[in-house]
Parts: C-alpha cells; structure tokens; sequence
C-alpha cells in the first residue's frame, strides 16, 4: 500500500474513534437517502430468507435440498439430465407398492391395487421432478443471482461511501491544517460515492417487478404440479373405484375346511401324544456360570485428535433417507459443513452423509 493509501486508512480510522468513544458527529446523509437504504436491507432480508424456506418447502430431506442447491439446470434444459439427482418421496413408495403388489400376485385384490398405486406414485413423482427444476430455474436462481450480484454491488457502494465519509470528516475537521485542494478532493469523492450509492439503490427499488414476475413463476409451477397431481390421483380413484365393483359383483368363495385326520394318542403311559420324551441335558459344575465370572469389556471407541470440527454422538442414528449418515453412541464424527440450524454434514469410517444436530454433542465447531 503506498504512502497515500496508508494516510488515507490512519484519518478512517481516527475519526471513527472520535465519532464512536468521542461522541464527535459525522456527515448526515439526506433522509430520503437513508430511507432507501432501509428498503434495500429490507429486500436482502426477504430475498435471503425467502431462498432458503423454498428450497426447504421444495426438499424436506437435507441431502436432497443439498443436491438441489448444487443442480445445474443449464444442463437441464439442454436435456443432458432426466432427473434432479435424488429420489423424490413419491417414487420411492410407488416402488414399494409396486414390489408387494407383485409379491402378492394377481389373484390377489390388493395387490392389483397396489401395482396400480406404485405405477401413480411413480408418475408423481416425475411430476415432482419438473417442479424442482422449474421452480430452480425461473425462482431461485434468479433471486440467488440478485443476492450475488445486485445486494451484494450496493453494500460494496455502501462500504465505500462510508470509508470516504470518514476520510471527508477527518479533513474537514482539521481545515486550515490541510490543504483547500485535498479536502475538495476529499469532498468530490464523497459525493460521487454518494451517488453511485443512491443510483444502484434506485434501481433495484425501481425494478423490484421482476421479483414479482419471478414469484409469479414460482405460483405457476405449483399451479402446473398440482392440476397434473390432481389428474393422476383422479384416474387412479376411478381405477380403484372400479376394481371395488368388480370385486363385489363376483360371487364369493366358501370356505371348506379339509377333513380332519384321525390322531393316535400312542401309549397311554406316554403323556406327551405319543412322541418320546428327550432327556434334559444334565447340567454339570463345569458348565454352569459361575457368579465370579465377569463379561468380557468392548474396548472403547479412541478419540482422534480434536485438531478439527468435529462431534460426539449422544445416541444411535439410523438413516431413513440416502445421503444421511448413521452412527452409534460415542462416536466421534467429522464435521466438514452445516446444512442449517438442525442439521450436520461429516464424515465417519470413510462414509459421507447428513445427519441432525440433536443427536450429537459438538466437540470442536466449524469455523465461522
């Protein structure tokens, strides 16, 4: 940093000291400005927060909202990708409907219905697939890219804004002591991040319809989801509708028992239907447990080297969905992210996965 520079970042510095232990007051900016900048934190909170419920209302299961944050719908589009990535909930009970249903066969009721189900269950589950990745395309990336982009170039104008201030006070307050034409420098590049700042805070204010054309799209992939959703499950009703009356119109079956066979009683002096009696084993000194034995220890776990985040299980985690990670009380697991505030990322035996914050006990946090 050259000379100048190092001047500049000492009078920043010094006269935010001043303002904040020495209660000394800076350049007010204008109401209006102030104003505007309030709604463009407002909208960064929304837009963030609002991100983050849609991809958890899209995904329950942390994995599969994992793999959805990464999925790359350019190459969805081009058709280089027939699913998300993950299993959807739907697909995976058609598949089991489907296999008990061939399990019980044909002449089985029931299990005509469930083939019937699965096959439905499966059809949703496609259906839930083009949700995703609509919703993906046309709401969640183009927000993520205001975030990225737009938010984030108005609080680099902000941050310079207030570095100039600073800068503008500390010189203005020595008058007389600095030179006429450094403190006019000084006050020109205020005013010029001013408004830079004003301008981009403008047009984001200005242009918050696309917000709505995009929430618009959010509505309109449901409402498409939905009416196919709806149109399934009607042909499925009716198909299950139909087999009822089909199944009550047959005539039923009696039930005849088979003839019971005559049983032999045997011996009358053989008191357990005729079948030999087997000795009980007789038990010996050398074969009893003898009250000073003692069960033989496990071994406890060893503790790795806490020179990384990692945690301790409180209790025993048996995954129900893919990409979650189970583990038994006291293991010691390595943690490489959190997916959000109730659930883990780490690593186990060389295995990857998901699992909740609940049943672990954090050793050495993640880095913030």
């Amino acid at each position: 940093m050259s000379v100048a520079g190092l001047k500049k970042q000492f009078y920043k510095a010094s006269q935010l000291v001043s303002e904040k232990v020495g209660g000394a007051e800076g350049t007010k900016l204008d109401e209006d400005f102030k104003e505007m900048e309030k709604k463009v934190d407002v909208t960064s909170k929304a837009v963030t927060e609002v991100l983050a419920r849609t991809i958890e209302y899209l995904q329950p299961n942390p994995a599969s909202r994992a793999k959805l944050t990464m999925l790359n719908t350019v190459s969805k589009i081009r058709g280089q990708v027939k699913n998300p990535g993950y299993p959807q909930s739907e697909g995976l009970l058609g598949e089991c409907m489907i296999r008990h249903g061939k399990e019980l066969g044909g002449e089985s009721n029931f299990g005509d219905a469930l083939l019937d189900a699965g096959e439905s269950m499966k059809r949703l589950a496609e259906v839930k697939d083009s949700l995703d990745i609509e919703v993906k395309q046309n709401f969640i990336d183009p927000l993520q890219n205001l975030c990225d982009k737009d938010l984030k170039e108005i609080q680099h104008h902000l941050k310079k804004l207030e570095g100039r201030r600073l800068d503008f006070d500390y010189k203005k307050k020595r008058q007389g002591r600095i030179p006429d034409e450094e403190l006019r420098q000084a006050l020109e590049k205020f005013e010029e991040s001013k408004e830079v700042a004003e301008t981009s805070m403008h047009n984001l204010l200005e242009t918050d319809i696309e917000q709505v054309s995009q929430l618009c799209a959010l509505v309109d992939a449901q409402l498409d989801y939905h009416r196919q959703a709806v149109q399934i499950l009607d042909e499925l009703a009716d198909k299950l509708k139909r087999r009822m009356r089909e199944a009550s119109s047959r005539p039923k079956r009696e039930y005849k028992p088979k003839p019971r066979e005559p049983f032999d009683l045997g011996e009358p002096e053989q008191s357990n239907g005729g079948f030999p009696c087997a000795t009980a084993p007789k038990i010996t000194p050398s074969s009893s447990f003898r009250s000073s034995d003692k069960p033989i220890r496990t071994p406890s776990r060893s503790m790795p080297p806490l020179d990384q985040p990692s945690c301790k299980a409180l209790y025993d985690f048996e995954p129900e969905n893919a990409g979650e990670l189970g583990f038994h009380e006291g293991d010691v697991i390595t943690l490489t992210n959190q997916i959000d505030e109730n659930w883990y990322e780490g690593m186990l035996h060389g295995q990857s996965g998901f699992f909740p914050l609940s049943y672990v006990e954090v050793l050495v946090p993640l880095p913030q």
